[in-house]
């Protein structure tokens, strides 16, 4: 496996240890639906919060989550939709960015709640 595909695994396991410290249930880890992957989808209180991690080795090419394009957005869309309607849930649903950078030995995470919005 490529060295950018372990960092994302890493990111991914570090930001659902740090959603369950944080009261979150992990209902998915790397959804998918068609052609879009849901990193992590979490759940808390009657919140469905679905979860993009960014993860990156430096942030010398900008901030881990200026990388959620709007392409990325519209894929997120369409699978959360998929996923609230195949199981039938009640609940309010919010986008998230984990972005997580290293700096030096450890890793700095950032939790951007409602991240973005879609229409």
């Amino acid at each position: 496996m490529a060295e950018h595909n372990d960092l994302g695994k890493l990111g991914e396991e570090l930001a659902v240890e740090f959603l369950r410290k944080n009261g979150y249930e992990i209902l998915e880890t790397n959804w998918t639906f068609q052609k879009a992957e849901i990193d992590i989808i979490a759940k808390k209180e009657n919140i469905l919060a679905i979860v993009e991690v960014k993860t990156r080795s430096s942030l010398e090419f900008g901030l881990p989550q200026d990388f959620v394009k709007p392409k990325k957005i519209q894929l997120l869309v369409k699978a959360v939709n998929e996923y609230v309607n195949s199981n039938d849930l009640e609940v309010e649903v919010r986008f998230d960015i984990i972005a997580i950078h290293k700096e030096g030995k450890s890793f700095v995470m950032d939790h951007l709640i409602d991240a973005f919005y879609y229409f």
